[in-house]
């Protein structure tokens, strides 16, 4: 699953304006250049339209009172799971701890704990209206949370939209040290059981960088997204796993 080169921009930049129809479907590779990669305004943030918008590669991006924006970057932060980079000091931390993981253990609380503590430090885009809407996603099989635990207490997680064979990550939190780096490692070493083939981080950031992440052109992107989500389904091993209710422990393979 290669990169390729940013190629030269071959339509003219549009700026779109969501009908009421959830099907409305801009076209990614006339997002603005500045701000980079906005597509479309409006619309709302009903399943259908989430599930549709999601399939094509757009997620919402924006802070209130703005309208909501929807987002199609011209390089994409993806990490393939496989590629996950573990660091001698995360191996450490996850031999050394009693580690537990669950699949929606609490998603409400998983998305508001990303709001609050993305508030206190940078703001957040997190607001009542997406909790709703993903809470939404979550009750009908699309959207899900990993939690983990160090000795019974929650550490860390993160919540996203699965759809075919892809994750589309949305946020992550730690509450303790290493959190969220257990979590989206134990998420990419069950990948293979789920069928998720593509993880979807969005932004570039330092830390998903550090962790494996890679960037990759719209092209390559756009290539991905039709091969592995053919039809907007939801992941029925991810909602199999989330039925069971159950605890699991973390175990740590020696490579």
């Amino acid at each position: 699953m290669q990169d390729t080169p940013r190629k030269s921009r071959k339509y003219a930049e549009e700026l779109v304006l969501l009908s009421e129809s959830p099907y409305d479907t801009p076209n990614p590779f006339k997002a603005l250049s500045d701000p980079e990669g906005l597509s479309a305004v409006g619309g709302d943030l009903k399943p259908e339209r989430l599930i549709h918008l999601y399939q094509h590669g757009f997620f919402p991006w924006y802070s209130d009172p703005d309208p909501i924006l929807w987002w199609h970057p011209l390089e994409r932060c993806t990490l393939v799971p496989e590629h996950f980079h573990a660091s001698r000091s995360l191996k450490k931390c996850i031999r050394n701890g009693e580690w537990t993981w669950r699949i929606n253990n609490n998603f409400l609380q998983t998305i508001k704990t990303c709001s609050e503590l993305r508030a206190q430090n940078e703001g957040t885009w997190i607001s009542d209206e997406i909790i709703e809407a993903y809470s939404n996603l979550n009750r009908m099989g699309y959207a899900f949370s990993v939690e983990v635990f160090l000795n019974q207490r929650l550490a860390g997680g993160f919540y996203g939209v699965a759809m075919g064979n892809m994750f589309f990550g949305e946020s992550m939190f730690s509450l303790l040290p290493n959190g969220s780096k257990v979590a989206l490692w134990q998420f990419c070493q069950m990948a293979n059981k789920l069928g998720i083939e593509l993880i979807d981080c969005q932004v570039e950031s330092d830390h998903l960088i550090s962790l494996g992440a890679q960037m990759m052109s719209k092209e390559a992107f756009v290539a991905n997204l039709q091969k592995y989500v053919t039809k907007p389904t939801s992941n029925a091993q991810l909602n199999q796993l989330a039925s069971q209710n159950r605890t699991h422990l973390i175990e740590f393979k020696t490579d």
